[in-house]
């Protein structure tokens, strides 16, 4: 059997400095017939001096570049344009602070034959490795990257933005990549292609490295971005349309939006000793807990063991406990560090959830009124 043509397409914006290394890694593919086309979305850094010395369509250098620079109008509408001028049958997707292993675009090529007649292949997508800084956002995030993975069948909802190739002639009838989405972009088109009775399969092999994702604020950032471009996946795909397999990569987020309410029921319910001791109403002893602020403080305890329960136990306790092992520094620092970071993972998803609430009120950002 012929092998297909795989396009390869990444976009970046002030990258710079990872655009040689990942470039490279896409030319060292193992796969004989691909091209790779890198989209310049505005960038204000060197990035359009470094690109357009790779820039080599007709591939005197080895394998075709090509190098497009546009306004800075979204990893969309760059997807988009090199959707439009790819030649291969498939085109794959990748970030450029991500360097694919050798064997990445061959892995997913062999996993485009349908198992049984239920499946029609339209997309594959691999596996991202987080890799792991000395902070302890790279490392939960690296973490908890792996045990989403760990859990993931082999028909899934969605072709990962870093790691996936899609049947052109398929991404293309459904209108391939929408220039409106801001984010989440790769999920949106996987909905598409499922409702359209597509197949996204998931090939473990498939491997790509990310850099790691350092620094809190980004962290957040990030998480938040994910939880209000979610608000408008459920609005414009409700669950009623949805068919195919669920959401399987939501990962310890559904865990973790549960915090925040936790902490304010903690502290309102404990509140009320608190008060009662410092203003004098109430001594420390064995009857304190025998007035009504005990009786609450007692809820309050009992609030912290199920926060705890829910950092030990299920998906969420999974990355507690391999942070944990794998810290460098000292164990009681990383414990309350997960415990401080999570809570403020957990107010990022709802800061998130409430913008994209308000999104779909005001019809911004993409939302249908």
């Amino acid at each position: 059997m012929d092998l297909p043509k795989v396009s390869i397409t990444v976009c970046v914006r002030n990258g710079v400095h990872w655009i040689e290394d990942c470039i490279e890694s896409l030319r060292a593919q193992t796969h004989p017939c691909i091209e790779i086309l890198v989209v310049n979305d505005g960038s204000t850094d060197r990035c359009e001096d470094v690109l357009n010395a790779f820039h080599d369509p007709d591939g005197q250098r080895g394998v075709p570049v090509r190098v497009h620079h546009q306004a800075p109008l979204g990893l969309s509408a760059g997807r988009a344009w090199a959707l439009e001028n790819a030649t291969g049958a498939w085109v794959a997707i990748t970030d450029i602070d991500v360097r694919p292993e050798p064997d990445w675009i061959a892995n997913m090529v062999a996993q485009i034959n349908p198992v049984d007649e239920h499946e029609t292949v339209v997309a594959v997508t691999g596996r991202t490795v987080f890799e792991q800084a000395e902070d302890l956002v790279s490392r939960l995030r690296s973490v908890e990257i792996a045990a989403k993975y760990r859990a993931r069948p082999r028909r899934t909802s969605l072709a990962n933005g870093p790691c996936s190739m899609f049947n052109r002639e398929a991404l293309m009838a459904v209108g391939g990549f929408d220039p409106s989405w801001y984010h989440a972009e790769d999920m949106e088109v996987s909905l598409r292609l499922i409702r359209a009775g597509g197949t996204i399969v998931y090939a473990r092999d498939a491997l790509v490295r990310h850099v790691p994702e350092s620094g809190i604020d980004h962290f957040l950032a990030k998480r938040k971005r994910d939880a209000r471009a979610h608000v408008r996946i459920v609005r414009h795909h409700p669950k009623r349309q949805r068919t195919g397999p669920g959401f399987d990569f939501l990962g310890s987020s559904t865990m973790v939006l549960c915090l925040l309410p936790l902490w304010l029921a903690i502290f309102t319910s404990g509140l009320p000793f608190l008060v009662g001791v410092l203003r004098g109403d109430i001594e420390l002893g064995r009857n304190a807990l025998e007035r009504w602020e005990g009786t609450v403080l007692l809820v309050s305890v009992g609030l912290l063991l199920v926060h705890e329960l829910l950092l030990w136990r299920g998906r969420l306790g999974v990355v507690n406990r391999e942070v944990l092992r794998s810290t460098k520094e000292h164990r009681l620092r990383s414990f309350f560090g997960v415990r401080w970071l999570t809570f403020r993972w957990s107010v990022a998803l709802w800061q998130g959830l409430i913008l994209g609430c308000i999104d779909a009120l005001l019809g911004r950002n993409g939302h249908r009124r």
